[in-house]
């Protein structure tokens, strides 16, 4: 198991082909996927075909970034996922999308907090990132929390772009961003606290 990073709650990790039970049990949460996918649950075969090959083919190609298993570090259970990486279809590694997607049993620990926190440090201080930025519909209110807790702030909201009818999706989609200079200064604000 190769373990990208370590938090006091969680260990982020690589999937592996193993992984393809963990990620079809969270994506078949409708609560979960409700602001994805409108609650439909992802198919079995297209984790097991398309998206375990895609997350484990870009370990090689990014270093430390990519989508990373989050277990939990007490008992192990694999509890969801978090992403760093670049946009789709970019080779920008200066512009990282940070994601999360956590089973409904963490929901309101702090967890998405703390995996994004430990994941935007390490970007700032460790791969060379210059800005972090994440997206959510304008109506999930608590993505939108945890990129604020994050130190994230609203960019911009545009309209909803998915092909599913999602409830919401008349108010669009929101990003939310943090450069290295803002985050450097929040860290010494906050060690000065």
């Amino acid at each position: 198991m190769h373990i990208i990073l370590e938090t006091p709650r969680l260990t982020l990790r690589q999937f592996t082909e193993d992984d393809v039970d963990n990620l079809t049990d969270l994506d078949s949460d409708p609560e979960v996927m409700r602001y994805l996918t409108g609650g439909r649950p992802i198919p079995r075969a297209e984790i097991q075909d398309l998206a375990i090959p895609s997350i484990v083919g870009a370990y090689e190609r990014l270093d430390r970034l990519g989508t990373w298993a989050a277990d939990s570090s007490a008992t192990g259970e694999f509890l969801g996922w978090f992403h760093f990486r670049p946009d789709f279809g970019s080779t920008d590694l200066t512009n990282i999308e940070l994601g999360y997607r956590l089973h409904r049993s963490t929901w309101n620990q702090g967890l998405a907090t703390e995996g994004s926190r430990a994941l935007i440090s390490l970007g700032f201080t460790d791969l060379g990132v210059e800005r972090v930025f994440a997206l959510t519909m304008a109506v999930n209110s608590a993505s939108r929390r945890v990129m604020e807790k994050c130190g994230l702030t609203l960019v911009r909201t545009t309209p909803y772009k998915g092909g599913d009818p999602i409830e919401g999706a008349e108010h669009g989609e929101v990003e939310y961003a943090l450069t290295k200079p803002e985050w450097e200064a929040r860290m010494a604000r906050d060690a000065g606290d």
